[in-house]
């Protein structure tokens, strides 16, 4: 029987895996270095906080994520034409004091067997609509490209010097970086946009990770995104993680795996939510088991994480994801 890291491996190179890679088994994450997270609320009902950019977020009772508040009071950038007044770059954390348990988390880990993966979120898009909101960022990316390429600049620098001190002091050898990048149905940006402003920059951080020992990039993005695979792969992404089934996984398989792999297929709205059942989420594993096949596609939740909200979903998919490789490998 293959390691989960020599079943992934196979799973990607198209070669001979032995069962489904289990959504993200492979993957052992270093939620204690994600310090870019900071201040970001994971539970609902927390007081309103900010993060290390000064964005304040908000996570209501009652509701399955936060998201930052972006009345004219709470927005950092409230006029992108003059950014830099209102806005400061974080300082990445380099204490020993803080840095201990991801160090302690990294040496634990069966590196034969999983992959020490570090985290990264929010992502460079994300980061500016959190910074201004949805609207005012879309727009600025048209009416300023000058001031968003300066801004994105800043973004990108934090993360590189972020980036350095996890490799000095991990040595991860995966990556796990959010960045959502679209809707359901569609790209929030066109091609040509989208690979101005951030294909550079990702191939920067990507590239760096690459060369410092770093084997495989995941990237989520829960959302539409078949138009911007080809940039993905030019950024140097691995796993595209959070493929929802409106991008035709199948084609995309057919055109793209050899050179990029496909995680998701089993969308979080569908099969997380209160009154799921073992029999809804045993349907929709093996639709997409049998519609995706066994290479180039890892089953798993469209969510950016190994979790459900709503208790035994996650567990409930993992189990009928075992099945599926009894009955297909």
């Amino acid at each position: 029987m293959l390691t989960k890291r020599e079943n992934l491996l196979e799973t990607l190179r198209g070669g001979k895996p032995d069962r489904f890679v289990k959504q993200y088994e492979f993957l052992n994450l270093i939620m204690e270095a994600a310090f870019a997270m900071e201040g970001i609320p994971l539970q609902p009902g927390e007081k309103p906080s900010q993060d290390l950019w000064g964005v304040t977020w908000n996570f209501p009772k009652g509701q399955i994520g936060g998201f930052p508040m972006h009345d004219f009071e709470h927005k950092v950038i409230k006029d992108i034409a003059q950014w830099e007044k209102h806005l400061k770059k974080p300082t990445v954390p380099t204490s020993e004091e803080k840095w201990a348990p991801a160090i302690a988390h990294a040496k634990s880990i069966d590196r034969e067997n999983e992959f020490v993966a570090a985290v990264y979120a929010p992502g460079i898009f994300e980061m500016t609509h959190h910074l201004m909101g949805m609207e005012d960022a879309l727009m600025a990316y048209y009416e300023e490209p000058e001031a968003m390429h300066q801004l994105l600049d800043v973004i990108t620098t934090f993360e590189l010097e972020n980036a350095e001190i996890i490799v000095d002091k991990l040595m991860p050898d995966a990556l796990f970086h959010h960045d959502d990048w679209g809707s359901q149905i569609s790209s929030f940006m066109s091609p040509e946009m989208f690979n101005e402003f951030l294909v550079p920059r990702y191939k920067k951080i990507y590239e760096f990770y690459k060369s410092s020992g770093v084997e495989i990039i995941v990237h989520h993005s829960d959302s539409y995104g078949a138009n911007l695979v080809p940039y993905m792969i030019d950024m140097g992404i691995d796993i595209w993680q959070g493929t929802m089934k409106t991008n035709n996984i199948p084609e995309l398989i057919h055109n793209y795996g050899s050179k990029i792999s496909f995680m998701g297929g089993l969308h979080s709205g569908e099969l997380d939510f209160p009154n799921w059942t073992p029999t809804i989420i045993a349907n929709e594993v093996e639709k997409a088991c049998k519609s995706n096949g066994k290479e180039h596609y890892i089953p798993c939740i469209t969510h950016g994480g190994p979790m459900s909200h709503f208790p035994g979903v996650y567990e409930e998919i993992d189990k009928q994801i075992d099945r599926m490789s009894r009955e297909m490998f």
